[in-house]
């Protein structure tokens, strides 16, 4: 049937008894399936992570200027990953990097949720936050 059709016999399923096979055109099955491979990669979105860097007793200007950034990497989309970094002894200043965290979830809440709140890994205070979807 199929050679006289002009086209493929193509075995859909094989361990099926009997075994399944369609009169079909290969090559033009293959083009559909990488065009629809296509489709669906295209729809994907790529998650962006960017990070920033506090110490425990960051200042104020230093502050304002990494939340100017963040506040940037918000509205390109991105999730933002905020820690604050304990050097040496300065692990004594836990508090401190929570406040500090907890601040700038508080600053940019208009702009963005929290994902993670503030959680000690090792020398690192970590807190994720994500951008708001626009409505």
């Amino acid at each position: 049937m199929a050679e006289e059709q002009e086209l493929d016999l193509v075995e859909i399923s094989p361990k099926a008894d009997p075994p399944v096979c369609k009169v079909m055109d290969y090559k033009k099955f293959l083009y559909e399936q990488k065009k629809r491979e296509k489709q669906l990669k295209q729809k994907t979105t790529q998650v962006v992570v960017k990070e920033i860097r506090f110490g425990p007793n960051t200042d104020d200007h230093d502050y304002e200027f990494k939340k100017k950034n963040a506040e940037k990497f918000l509205k390109d989309g991105a999730k933002l990953k905020a820690f604050v970094f304990f050097k040496g002894r300065s692990i004594v200043f836990k508090d401190k990097g929570q406040i500090l965290l907890l601040r700038l979830a508080q600053d940019l809440e208009d702009l963005a949720k929290v994902e993670q709140m503030p959680k000690l890994e090792g020398k690192r205070m970590i807190m994720i936050l994500a951008p708001v979807s626009k409505k």
